[in-house]
């Protein structure tokens, strides 16, 4: 059974943050002298990322001594996503902030735009007015929030996103 291309961004960005040197010498091929930097990062202070089971409403669990996130991944060849086309995204975000308020975690949203050179991932997170503890509330304020529209839609603009490399490091810069 072939992989869905789903399944094909979530393994990329998992083998990413797993410091998987494969992955990462592919991901910086194309990625600017910096963005290069921090991708190797990883390297020496890599996550755990498992894959979660759809009925977490997360695709992957990033783990590390001083982070941990939910992490959901999405991917586009468009640089907007409206959630509103899709009711059971807006139900999955909404789902995954309640959870991420209970549990005094950072819900995050990795965008991958296809066919981009450099850093093709973008951090969002979901807004809320719940403060988070510890590190995780320094994450929820430097991250991106993603957009909600008059309607109370949500909407993510690749270009507003922090790069992936960005947030890598910055989280080492936080030690």
């Amino acid at each position: 059974m072939a992989a869905t291309a789903g399944d094909i961004y979530e393994r990329e960005l998992k083998y990413l943050l797993s410091g998987d040197r494969k992955a990462i010498t592919k991901m910086v091929k194309t990625c600017n002298e910096g963005e290069s930097r921090s991708y190797s990062i990883v390297l020496e202070d890599p996550f755990l990322v498992v894959r979660a089971a759809g009925s977490l409403g997360v695709d992957l669990v990033a783990l590390r001594w001083d982070f941990s996130f939910p992490i959901e991944v999405k991917s586009s060849v468009e640089e907007t996503m409206h959630f509103s086309r899709n009711p059971r995204l807006t139900e999955q975000a909404e789902k995954m902030k309640e959870t991420c308020c209970k549990s005094n975690l950072l819900p995050i949203y990795a965008f991958r735009l296809k066919s981009v050179r450099g850093d093709p991932w973008r951090i969002f997170t979901i807004p809320t007015e719940n403060e988070l503890r510890g590190r995780n509330e320094l994450l929820r304020k430097r991250i991106p929030k993603i957009e909600v529209t008059g309607n109370g839609n949500y909407v993510m603009r690749w270009g507003d996103g922090m790069k992936l490399c960005d947030l890598i490091s910055y989280m080492s810069a936080t030690i």
